[in-house]
């Protein structure tokens, strides 16, 4: 525990050290068409966080045929996989070191730092004047989070909703009505999948409702729930703590019972994982599909309804161009063409797009085999129209272990859910003042 919070506080340190660096304003590649042939062909690189040979294969692909169109501005596009778990900090320390890449994906959790740090250039010129671009196709809610003062600092390349993954057939041995059903029947609520999955594990030994990735650490990941109750960790204008709101008290009160009071969610310590049969349900993204099989019977189904109605939340991801690069108006360049509509169907495979055309249960389909029409149209089509992130922060590295050690003491059966929330809000105020 102690070696895992002081590498997140490096990590913290890092990226608001980094990231105070490139403040000084980002710089726009050129406005609209063609960008400004360097005196040879320029290499460009762009860093990732999958290791999939397959999508990097395509990433290559798409790449290649910019080559061979543009053999004067590019000689070649290197993606480079760095993993998931140190992804932010070894691109932040990259920046620092004056070694950024031209490209790189992401993380929507730190978007907002990035695109106020100045670190990325406004590709929005380039994207709205590339000829065939369709930039109107893109939906509004999807660029919100990567836009500042009228620009546009990341292409918002994969746009994952959140939904439910059911066991049918845990659900059906302990008598339950299955989720599918309470959904046609306007009454798929938080309450209802919380006496689901208390049933199901009781009859099963096993678990009920897992929220997958957050094991009492990745506490961001619970916004799938509380954003039914309408709360929100901060305000919108990230200045001011509101996990003391009565929205957010209600919804962490909520989740306190159902784990130490119900018996519907996995405690501390408790190891779940849906796709092996360990419980009846869970929280992740739709592209977690992947890993189903015909071991056991199941579903998938939206978020439930809360007090505040039913939410939609997605994990996204952008691809950034860097101030810092030696030819950031030939990378912008190549984003446009990465991601024109052409190239973003053929990503659509494995990153559900932003571009409203291709949000067809027909397209999707052939990359999600496993789900029926109906089920892509609900989950997929539906989850991403005016969907939210997961909370997102110019000050997120600092923010998380803060407010992860701060609810530590929420994690055992008793305790007093206002006042831990409280002390979070004490312990996290001075961070969002000074952001």
């Amino acid at each position: 525990m102690h070696t895992t919070r002081r590498r997140g506080l490096a990590a913290a340190a890092a990226t608001t050290a980094v990231l105070a660096l490139t403040a000084c304003g980002s710089s726009d590649p050129e406005a609209a068409g063609e960008p400004e042939t360097p005196s040879e062909p320029v290499p460009l690189t762009m860093t990732v966080w999958t290791a999939d040979e397959v999508q990097l294969a395509l990433f290559q692909s798409i790449a290649d045929a910019y080559v061979a169109e543009n053999p004067d501005l590019v000689s070649e596009v290197t993606f480079e996989a760095i993993p998931f778990d140190d992804y932010t900090t070894s691109l932040t320390t990259r920046l620092a070191g004056g070694n950024a890449p031209d490209l790189a994906w992401i993380l929507e959790s730190y978007a907002p730092e990035f695109v106020q740090s100045g670190a990325l250039v406004d590709v929005g010129p380039v994207l709205e004047g590339t000829e065939g671009y369709a930039y109107d196709d893109l939906l509004d809610s999807s660029l919100a989070l990567w836009q500042q003062d009228g620009g546009l600092f990341a292409y918002p390349f994969s746009n994952s909703p959140f939904a439910m993954f059911v066991n049918t057939d845990q659900v059906e041995a302990a008598g339950q009505d299955s989720p599918a059903d309470l959904v046609a029947d306007g009454e798929w609520t938080y309450d209802a999948a919380r006496d689901v999955a208390a049933a199901a594990a009781e009859e099963s030994g096993k678990q009920g409702l897992v929220v997958r990735d957050f094991d009492y650490k990745v506490w961001e990941n619970l916004s799938t729930v509380w954003d039914g109750w309408g709360a929100a960790p901060w305000s919108e204008d990230g200045a001011t703590c509101t996990f003391t709101d009565p929205a957010m008290v209600d919804a962490m009160t909520w989740i306190h019972d159902a784990t130490f009071d119900d018996g519907a969610m996995p405690g501390p310590g408790t190891t779940a994982d849906f796709f092996a049969g360990d419980a009846a349900m869970t929280i992740t993204q739709i592209s977690r599909a992947s890993a189903l099989d015909d071991s056991f019977a199941w579903d998938v189904v939206p978020l439930p309804a809360g007090p505040q109605g039913r939410q939609n939340v997605i994990g996204q991801a952008g691809i950034g161009v860097f101030a810092q690069g030696e030819n950031p108006d030939v990378a912008a360049d190549f984003l446009a063409w990465f991601t024109n509509p052409e190239h973003a169907e053929q990503l659509a495979q494995y990153f559900p797009p932003p571009r409203e055309s291709l949000l067809t249960a027909d397209l999707l389909g052939a990359a999600n085999p496993l789900l029926s029409d109906e089920q892509l149209q609900a989950v997929v089509v539906d989850g991403i129209q005016d969907a939210v992130t997961k909370p997102a922060h110019p000050s997120f590295a600092k923010l998380q272990d803060t407010v992860r050690a701060g609810l530590d003491p929420l994690w055992t059966a008793g305790a007093d859910v206002e006042a831990v929330l409280a002390d979070v809000c004490t312990s996290i105020d001075p961070i969002l003042a000074g952001s």
